[in-house]
């Protein structure tokens, strides 16, 4: 039972938009800025909870522009509500309105924000975390012509990066051609993740990852299109590089699916498809017990919301891989505080009470705004 009260007197909706340093290209198209939105939760007692999430319209369905409006009809329901009761907050929510992760989620990162900054501790440490091991991000190859994705691995493995991801699901022979090309630029020593964001048939998906196997493939996110995970354990059957479910696994409802399938071998957590930490949580949960691992990953968000993903990856000895790039992809950052991105891809977590990422006023000032 909650016994403490921190009750919201006022929230407040931005929109933050950051050109890219260069466009992002995936199977899904192209990306050329971050479309996010940061929620500021305000309380009686004068804490301040920041969250943030990237709407991304051809996976949760959402945009920027109907974040902002579901945020407002979400911040007039809290109101008035006890922020440390954040699973009521949540249960106020989802009554509200259907899905709407993606803005659900930056709520739910302020509400945590502000629960562990009343407890007096990091929020990692307020989820059950501990400091026992090192996180370390991959950084991304988009999608494009096999020399060009060849150069770009290499750049990246000469900042000093230990792993690379590569965006792929286009055909078999262009993909494996993209993939010998990487490989043959940047050697077989540094670890190599694929994800073909759901660009594979079942066919195509069999035949590609079976073509792959020769070049050291750690895993493959979601290589068929979502609507078909009842074909997923087929392909996770016949790859013989390990299947990690993202587009399809939602929250613990999917999860929970899919485990009873036998459909994958691991699970892509984000908390703009979980609605947050809360219910991603929940799927964390489910994975221990079937002793699944799991990676922490996300959209176009800054280092509000990798800086949530990074205390949340510290909850669980099953979480073992980060995807915590993007905001290195931003041609400014706009957030003080959050995580410190060290050498070769290590992730230093803040020790400061709560999540320890904020904006400073001055740069909000710059945004359109709502204020409830």
């Amino acid at each position: 039972m909650v016994k403490n009260i921190q009750q919201i007197t006022q929230i407040e909706i931005y929109k933050l938009s950051i050109p890219l340093k260069k466009p992002f290209i995936i199977s899904l198209g192209t990306i050329y800025n971050a479309e996010n939105i940061i929620v500021i939760i305000r309380t009686d007692k004068g804490i301040a909870g920041f969250g943030e999430c990237s709407p991304f319209m051809t996976i949760n369905g959402e945009s920027q522009s109907t974040c902002f409006i579901v945020g407002e009809y979400l911040a007039k329901e809290l109101k008035g509500i006890n922020a440390l009761d954040i699973k009521t907050c949540m249960n106020i929510m989802d009554r509200t309105i259907y899905g709407n992760s993606s803005i659900k989620s930056a709520f739910d990162i302020a509400l945590h924000d502000i629960a562990a900054q009343n407890a007096g501790m990091p929020l990692y440490k307020f989820i059950g975390g501990k400091k026992v091991k090192r996180l370390v991000t991959d950084y991304t190859v988009s999608i494009g012509e096999p020399d060009k994705m060849a150069n770009d691995a290499l750049k990246i493995k000469e900042a000093g990066f230990g792993i690379i991801k590569v965006k792929l699901g286009e055909t078999k022979k262009t993909d494996v051609a993209r993939i010998r090309s990487i490989r043959k630029a940047i050697g077989n020593n540094l670890q190599l993740r694929i994800d073909a964001n759901q660009g594979w048939n079942v066919k195509t998906a069999i035949k590609t990852l079976q073509a792959l196997e020769k070049y050291n493939i750690q895993y493959c996110e979601e290589p068929i299109p979502r609507w078909n995970f009842m074909s997923l354990k087929k392909v996770k059957k016949k790859s013989p590089i390990p299947v990690m479910a993202d587009e399809s696994c939602c929250d613990h409802h999917d999860a929970k699916r899919l485990i009873r399938l036998n459909a994958c071998d691991m699970f892509n957590l984000k908390l703009g498809k979980s609605s947050g930490i809360l219910k991603a949580q929940k799927i964390i949960a489910l994975a221990e017990k079937e002793n699944m691992v799991m990676q922490v990953g996300g959209f176009m968000e800054s280092k509000i919301t990798m800086t949530a993903n990074a205390h949340l990856a510290l909850a669980s000895p099953n979480i073992l891989y980060c995807d915590f790039d993007t905001p290195l992809m931003f041609a400014e950052d706009p957030v003080s505080g959050g995580i410190i991105y060290k050498e070769n891809g290590i992730i230093e977590v803040p020790e400061t009470h709560g999540l320890g990422a904020w904006i400073e006023r001055e740069k909000l000032e710059s945004m359109e705004k709502a204020i409830i």
